[in-house]
């Protein structure tokens, strides 16, 4: 326990830790709040003295600049007073000067504004022709822009127009596709536009019906067209199918691809062309050109409107790769001149190595046989140096051969040879 004395009634009284723990700490959050509130007071205060402060610095800064401001007006106006009054001094001067001159010589005078106002009005002249001039000129080039403009406006209108047409007419043509081969056929048709062109365009082409089906089917047209030197630029086979051909049973474009490229294949044409009015309501083959090489290798299905530009697309991709191919030929005939040389060369390897064999073996056979005869040589050598030996010793046994030796044993002989020895005598 803990005793406090009342500072108003100077009793005392006690208290447990913990009301003396809570008095304490209201006393000092009361002296917290009382300290807080005074430093917040003094902040304030110190931030309105700043403030103070800075606007009093900054006023006089300004009352400094404007009382500098003032001085230099002050002083500028001072000057240009007195230069003013300088100049006006000198102007009068001046006057003065022109006052007398004009007094002494009036004539003069009169004479030289005469010439001054003659000068000035030709420079004015001068200026006013040339504002005229430049007039006249932003005036044409304004009319020539507008003229310009009006005329590509003109141009892009009519431009439209003609397109507008166009698609009409085209739209009519998809439409009412067969009403411009009235009285012909398909085919008739073709070969008409075709020969239009043939003087000019395809002077060296070849364009007729294909009659001969010995292959069991044929095609309607066979394009060729050749070079100068003969060879072969492009080839086409065409079929044409009319919407008219069919009238039992509507028949598909697709329906004849397979016989289409069966003809190509045997006619060894390059290409396969079917132009066809089947299927008029069909947008996919209406749109322009139809290439169908995923179905069968280098075939496009068209409406006869494109029968020219097929040819002349085809025609013209040949003879950009025309020049390829001469290449390719000139190389295919200079591998095909190696190929007869080597085997040329190839033919006389083989035939030397063949001589060449025989020539070995008949000398190997001749060797052998000069070997064997110097092996028969050999013996008759030995043969003759063993029968030289014997007649050696023959004649060494001759040489040693006497009477004495004869008779050496046989009386008989012995008597025989000493009697003839005596008859000799």
């Amino acid at each position: 326990m803990n005793e406090i004395i009342c500072p108003n009634c100077k009793k005392a009284f006690k208290v447990d830790e913990a009301g003396y723990a809570d008095i304490l700490k209201q006393v000092r959050d009361h002296q917290f709040e009382e300290e807080l509130k005074n430093r917040l007071d003094l902040a304030e205060k110190e931030k309105e003295n700043a403030v103070k402060l800075a606007e009093s610095n900054m006023k006089n800064s300004f009352q400094e600049k404007l009382s500098e401001k003032d001085k230099l007006l002050a002083e500028l106006k001072a000057k240009t007073e007195k230069e003013l009054a300088q100049k006006i001094s000198d102007k009068e001067k001046e006057i003065a000067e022109l006052n007398s001159k004009i007094k002494n010589a009036e004539s003069e005078q009169k004479l030289a504004v005469s010439e001054a106002l003659k000068s000035i009005e030709k420079e004015r002249d001068k200026l006013a022709n040339e504002l005229i001039v430049k007039e006249t000129e932003t005036k044409l080039l304004e009319k020539s822009i507008t003229e310009q403009f009006t005329n590509k406006l003109n141009v892009k209108d009519e431009a439209i127009r003609m397109k507008e047409d166009e698609i009409s007419r085209l739209k009519e043509f998809k439409q009412k596709l067969s009403t411009k081969m009235v009285g012909e056929t398909l085919e008739q048709h073709c070969e008409i536009e075709f020969n239009k062109l043939r003087p000019t365009a395809f002077q060296n082409a070849y364009f007729e019906k294909d009659n001969d089906a010995s292959g069991g089917t044929k095609g309607d047209f066979i394009y060729r067209e050749t070079d100068e030197d003969g060879s072969e630029i492009i080839s086409i086979m065409f079929e044409m199918k009319n919407e008219n051909d069919t009238t039992a049973s509507k028949k598909k474009n697709e329906d004849f691809l397979p016989k289409l490229d069966k003809d190509r294949n045997s006619k060894d044409c390059e290409y396969a062309v079917l132009v066809t009015l089947l299927e008029s309501e069909n947008e996919y083959y209406n749109n322009g050109i139809v290439d169908v090489s995923h179905r069968f290798p280098k075939m496009y299905v068209i409406r006869p409107q494109f029968f020219i530009p097929i040819i002349t697309l085809l025609r013209n991709a040949a003879m950009n790769s025309l020049k390829y191919k001469q290449e390719l030929n000139l190389m295919r005939n200079q591998n095909i001149d190696i190929t007869k040389f080597e085997e040329k060369i190839d033919a006389f390897r083989k035939g030397f190595a063949y001589n060449y064999d025989l020539a070995s073996r008949k000398f190997n056979t001749a060797i052998d046989e000069i070997d064997k005869t110097i092996k028969h040589l050999q013996k008759t050598k030995e043969a003759l140096l063993s029968s030289e030996n014997n007649l050696r010793l023959a004649n060494q046994k001759a040489d040693d051969l006497t009477i004495k030796k004869l008779t050496h044993g046989n009386p008989t002989m012995k008597a025989k040879f000493d009697e003839a020895r005596k008859n000799e005598e």
